[in-house]
């Protein structure tokens, strides 16, 4: 079955095969959702079970990412290639073998390698879903399709985190991971009884050399900035890790440059507003997965939210871009997309301000005055980005290119996080390691419990104070603990205001009033 084989029906209604399409596609990206929105919330409860240190907490959620970032369009490439369903169900096998693995893990490197290998298959099944709806939809019902698709991926979100955080605090963290495996199997059973294969005849080569080199690039940059507070900037290896990093980033950009078949074609980004588009994806994208890392340890591990509350503290930001972005779709046809793109992100910003001006508070009593605010402000700022920055990405190539244009920007995205949540802790590190060692230097303490306090310190916001110390000491190290975690967290709200903030210019200097392709049926189906 080929690009062009799917149903030709003008019915309203979907055919039995598109019906078990929708299924089996919604329920295998509702696998990758939950993990990722449930997990963040979960991470407190994960790293008191293993013990896990804060740099090793950084390399649980970048090891996933890391791998689903550089290998996301190389992904897209091999379905093309050899069959969608069968990159889709090679993705699927290996994300929930993995997943079971991560269920099981006994130790912090078992959980880290177990989440690198659920990223090369969440790299496979993840464009799978989409280019699976594309093939078995025509034209007439594939926007409806992609909108159910849509719906219920939002629908997914918005209860991941109250998933992750009931289980985190009934003590089943566990759980998020083995919950893939019998969903994993109706999709299994879905895909291979129930719906047809397709491929892309016309798709070209794999680019290895660029999958290399963007893979190389990103992991030497996300090595070094997570290790640099540990190791020292001027380590050799630090110095080595991030060298490596950029210049294998430069060869990525040299070889697509020359490549017959390059996995992120770079005239596509002579459009001002496509090249605008993913530079405002990169600094949005990158502020919210680096800040929504380090907000669950705030709020569980310094704010004393339980892992529920925690979980539904997010809701609000959620709900609103869930609800606000479909009617940001409706404004971006009547008044185009340069307005929402320049004031979405700025509302973003003040919200992401906020987070840093609330320092230790009465926890969920002062949820109301406090986190509510800059949740809702993150959430109101996203929700009217969206939906305005898919249609100019997409909007400002030709319908040809959508699927190219589409899997650029996903990635931009995902490695934005990955570099995000990399900066973002080596900073949180630096500030936290620095501000523990001034106050250790006055305090009355030997030498031996100075040197226990700074080995309890690597667990970062999960630091506690040692059993050892008198009353008055134990709460004076504790309020150290907490007093530095938050000036830390709160350089991570200053540099997420100032990248949302950046992209909203980026957006003002390079987004034209509306998208440039001529093909009005296309930002529909986008939206």
């Amino acid at each position: 079955m080929t690009e062009n084989s799917p149903s030709s029906t003008q019915s309203s209604q979907f055919t039995g095969t598109q019906k078990w399409t929708l299924l089996a596609t919604i329920l295998a990206s509702s696998l990758v959702f939950i993990d990722s929105t449930a997990l963040n919330v979960a991470l407190p409860a994960l790293q008191a079970d293993l013990g896990i240190s804060g740099t090793q907490l950084l390399w649980v959620i970048n090891g996933y990412a890391l791998f689903l970032s550089a290998l996301l369009l190389v992904g897209g490439s091999l379905g093309d290639l050899y069959g969608r369903n069968k990159m889709f169900l090679l993705g699927l096998g290996l994300f929930s073998l993995s997943s079971l693995v991560c269920g099981i893990s006994q130790t912090p490197i078992q959980l880290i390698v177990a989440r690198s290998f659920q990223g090369v298959g969440a790299a496979l099944l993840t464009p799978g879903s989409l280019s699976i709806i594309s093939s078995q939809f025509g034209a007439e019902s594939r926007g409806r399709a992609i909108g159910l698709w849509s719906t219920f991926s939002a629908v997914t979100a918005v209860f991941g985190p109250i998933l992750g955080g009931w289980l985190a605090g009934m003590g089943w963290w566990r759980v998020i991971f083995i919950i893939n495996i019998p969903l994993s199997l109706i999709v299994f059973v879905t895909m291979l009884t129930r719906v047809p294969e397709s491929l892309n005849p016309d798709a070209g080569k794999l680019d290895v050399w660029g999958a290399l080199w963007v893979t190389l690039g990103l992991a030497g940059l996300t090595y070094g900035f997570i290790e640099s507070p540990k190791q020292g900037l001027g380590n050799p290896i630090i110095i080595m890790s991030l060298s490596v990093g950029v210049l294998a980033l430069i060869a990525f950009i040299r070889v697509e440059y020359v490549s017959k078949h390059p996995m992120m074609p770079l005239e596509l980004f002579k459009s001002s507003t496509f090249s605008g588009g993913n530079l405002l994806t990169l600094f949005v994208y990158g502020a919210l997965g680096g800040a929504l890392f380090f907000l669950p340890l705030n709020l569980i591990q310094i704010q004393n939210y339980s892992e529920m509350y925690a979980g539904m503290a997010m809701l609000p930001m959620i709900i609103f871009i869930a609800s606000i972005s479909p009617l940001m779709g409706k404004y971006v046809d009547r008044r185009g997309i340069r307005l929402p793109l320049i004031i979405g992100p700025m509302v973003t910003s003040v919200g992401f301000f906020l987070f840093s001006t609330y320092g230790v508070t009465q926890g969920p009593v002062d949820y109301w005055q406090t986190y509510f605010i800059s949740f809702s402000l993150v959430g109101i700022g996203m929700g009217i980005t969206v939906a305005p920055l898919t249609a100019a990405v997409m909007g400002a190539v030709s319908p040809n290119n959508a699927g190219i244009a589409s899997g650029i920007n996903n990635t931009i995205a995902r490695a934005a996080g990955v570099l995000a949540v990399a900066l973002f802790g080596a900073l949180v590190l630096f500030y936290f390691n620095s501000s523990i060692e001034k106050e250790l230097t006055s305090m009355q303490l030997s030498e031996p419990m100075k040197t226990e306090i700074r080995l309890e310190a690597s667990k970062l916001a999960g630091a506690e104070a040692p059993s050892t110390l008198s009353d008055d000491q134990k709460s004076a190290v504790e309020t150290l603990f907490k007093d530095s975690f938050i000036m830390a967290f709160n350089r991570v709200a200053y540099s997420a205001s100032l990248l949302t903030f950046i992209g909203g210019l980026m957006a003002l200097a390079f987004i034209n009033r509306k998208p440039e392709a001529k093909d009005e049926d296309l930002l529909e189906q986008v939206i």
